[in-house]
């Protein structure tokens, strides 16, 4: 249950690196359902929620399909913990990352850049998104966005034996990503100008990197 409680709480602290990354495109969204749907907030917040719940499907298949096809690497103890410690150094990384102070995390982004580049024009014939359920498949395609933060939370995921915990912990790290990226739907892109504050931006970005320190420690402390 820890590990699960570790992965909602980055999904959490992560929110600024969330927004930067994917802000714009809820925006975008947010502004490609009907004026309709726009105009009553209920509907809004249906579409936005199904544009969320796809994205955090494609993170548990993607855990599922991870631990699937690499679990058995991890069966020696020592590559037990060597993942985990691979995916806590790349946590802090990432908090560095969201406070500015480690630009270079867009280099791991790039290795998902060749599937993308199949799956964004697909996105786009999915335009102009009429039904939740067309919200819903462009979610699950916007759920494989090249993104370093989901990346570091896959390895961890390796490091729960399973393909059922990788899949859970999949689903708990979106899950705390869920509250910022709904409101930034539904606001339209207003949450966005709080990236620009600073003393806010360091705030979330030690918090993050407190919880790599954590993830860490509990890596080298429990089986060391």
């Amino acid at each position: 249950m820890l590990a699960y409680a570790v992965a909602f709480t980055l999904g959490l602290l992560s929110a600024f690196h969330c927004i930067g990354m994917c802000g714009g495109i809820v925006g975008a969204l947010s502004f490609g359902v009907t004026a309709e749907a726009r105009a009553r907030p209920g509907r809004l917040a249906l579409f936005v929620f199904a544009f969320n719940g796809g994205r955090i499907l494609s993170y548990v298949l993607a855990g599922a399909l991870l631990a699937w096809a690499g679990g058995w690497l991890i069966d020696a103890s020592w590559a037990r913990i060597a993942v985990q410690v691979i995916a806590a150094l790349m946590i802090i990384l990432i908090g560095l990352h969201v406070g500015n102070w480690f630009p270079r995390l867009t280099l791991i982004e790039r290795l998902g850049l060749p599937l993308w580049r199949r799956l964004e024009p697909v996105a786009h014939r999915l335009h102009p998104v009429r039904r939740p359920g067309r919200a819903l498949l462009y979610g699950m395609i916007w759920g494989w966005v090249p993104c370093g933060l989901v990346y570091s939370v896959l390895i961890s995921s390796l490091a729960l034996h399973s393909v059922a915990a990788s899949a859970l912990y999949m689903l708990a790290f979106g899950l705390g990503t869920l509250p910022v990226m709904m409101a930034t739907g539904l606001l339209a892109g207003r949450i966005q100008a709080l990236t620009r504050d600073p003393g806010i931006r360091g705030a979330i970005a030690l918090a993050v990197v407190l919880m790599g320190c954590i993830a860490l420690w509990y890596a080298l402390g429990t089986n060391l």
